[in-house]
């Protein structure tokens, strides 16, 4: 008879009750056989006090081996929930699960987290035969032997001088940095001036925090970076879109006053245009009156593949243009090396501040960086890629004009993607979701930007000339 509180179950009705749960990723079977009795007793399935039937009998319900089933209830035994006691057999010794917890409240997010995720924008994700979305890794655009060399010399000398943490990281990588700056990119630059970081987007996150904060203004190209405008709205700032077109900023659609103006004027993003000589004065111009830091994002410079790329705003006003850069297109996104030009009371504030919510990359990685720099390395890399990249890119405008002429593929000087322009009154959604169901994965031009015309990003550097042709031979069909 039954103890008083306790359901007896007859033999039949526990085996008639227990299916093996599906296995998950990587389970051992005595490990999924554990989850299963594990579940019935917690659901009341198996309730406290049940006699379990014999071994053999209940490994066979369960579809595995009787060593298989004595070692999960061995590990049963061990966590409470069930006791072994010789020819009684083996009895279920705890009650089901309490009745679940009322689900918990929303999470307290501050003010910061509700803006930063509200500004995000989600990547489709999936799988397809042609990926032409943009942010493709490049393996070709990655100086695989300079860099391991670099790291294995540096690896194996001793580290002398400064710390390995200090803010603005090591002089060595700072010192020459700047020379390749003012070499090769015609910046005004001190090593003094030069904060390392983790990248762009790291860099507009510590200048954001230092210089914007609710009730200032900050100014983007329209369309322009996604990261930029999440990052500069997270702080509260007002965010302004600036117009773009076929010559880059229109400067003329800039606000009296601002504090910080966004601008990629060597490599547009995302329509890839150069911003010219004369737009640039007026752009300094209206930075000497507004009061504004303009933050240029030296955004694609080094993947030039048509001609020099201009240099950099930063050299015609060093005190009022903050410069931003990266190696994650030119090297490679693994080294994680960006850096920040700043005039020195901008960088004192960085290097004081950044430490609190990031801290500088990994100092092999520094010193890596400055061997490759200073060698020569990174420029005869710089000529092979550009190759490349002139060969994919003239491959890619070349099919698009001769399979799609309707849709207009912008000429690119630089870069990894072509600015595509679909024909009037298109649905840039519906144009991606179908390109999608044909197996090519195309990237939006606006990124949750409204207004504007209808347009697509194609990604052409990691993909071959003939794979980018029977790409766009697929999107025909869109036609």
């Amino acid at each position: 008879m039954a103890a008083a509180g306790v359901r007896a179950l007859s033999r039949n009705a526990v085996l008639d009750d227990l299916t093996l749960l599906p296995p998950e990723t990587g389970e051992a079977l005595h490990t999924r056989t554990e989850r299963t009795l594990r579940a019935a007793i917690g659901q009341g399935r198996l309730p406290q006090g049940t006699r379990l039937p014999g071994h053999r009998a209940l490994a066979a319900a369960l579809g595995v081996s009787r060593n298989t089933l004595v070692d999960a209830l061995a590990q049963l035994e061990i966590e409470g929930y069930v006791e072994v006691r010789g020819r009684s057999g083996t009895r279920v010794c705890v009650p089901p699960d309490e009745a679940a917890p009322p689900s918990p409240p929303p999470l307290p997010l501050s003010a910061w987290a509700r803006r930063a995720l509200g500004g995000q924008v989600e990547d489709a994700g999936g799988e397809y035969e042609f990926d032409l979305r943009i942010g493709q890794p490049v393996p070709e655009l990655y100086p695989a032997r300079a860099w391991a060399q670099a790291l294995a010399r540096r690896a194996a000398a001793p580290h002398e001088g400064e710390g390995c943490a200090t803010p603005s990281a090591r002089r060595e990588t700072r010192r020459a940095l700047a020379a390749y700056l003012r070499s090769e990119r015609g910046a005004q630059v001190t090593p003094e001036m030069i904060l390392l970081t983790g990248g762009t987007q790291s860099s507009l996150d510590a200048l954001s925090r230092i210089l914007l904060e609710p009730g200032r203004l900050a100014v983007t190209e329209q369309p322009g970076y996604p990261g930029a405008h999440a990052a500069f709205s997270a702080t509260g700032a007002q965010v302004l879109g600036a117009a773009v077109d076929g010559g880059g900023l229109r400067p003329g659609d800039l606000p009296a006053r601002a504090d910080l103006l966004y601008l990629t004027p060597a490599c547009q993003y995302p329509t890839t245009v150069t911003l010219g000589a004369a737009r640039r004065q007026e752009v300094i111009r209206w930075a000497r009156r507004s009061g504004a830091f303009v933050l240029e994002d030296d955004y694609a410079a080094d993947l030039h593949w048509q001609g020099r790329p201009p240099s950099v705003l930063q050299g015609q006003a060093p005190d009022r243009v903050i410069l931003l850069g990266s190696f994650s297109k030119s090297l490679a996104p693994v080294t994680r090396s960006g850096f920040v030009v700043a005039p020195p009371e901008v960088t004192e504030v960085l290097s004081r501040t950044r430490p609190l919510t990031d801290r500088v990359p990994g100092v092999l990685d520094a010193l890596a960086l400055a061997d490759v720099l200073a060698s020569g390395a990174y420029t005869r890399h710089l000529r092979r890629a550009r190759a490349l990249l002139a060969h994919r890119g003239g491959a890619l405008l070349t099919a698009l004009r001769t399979e799609l002429p309707q849709w207009e593929a912008l000429p690119a000087r630089a870069g990894l993607h072509l600015y595509v322009r679909l024909p009037p009154g298109s649905d840039e959604q519906a144009i991606l979701a179908s390109a999608a169901r044909l197996g090519v994965a195309l990237s939006p031009a606006r990124s949750g930007e409204a207004g504007g015309e209808p347009a697509v990003l194609l990604a052409f550097g990691h993909l071959s000339p003939e794979a980018l042709r029977r790409a766009v031979r697929r999107l025909r069909a869109l036609s």
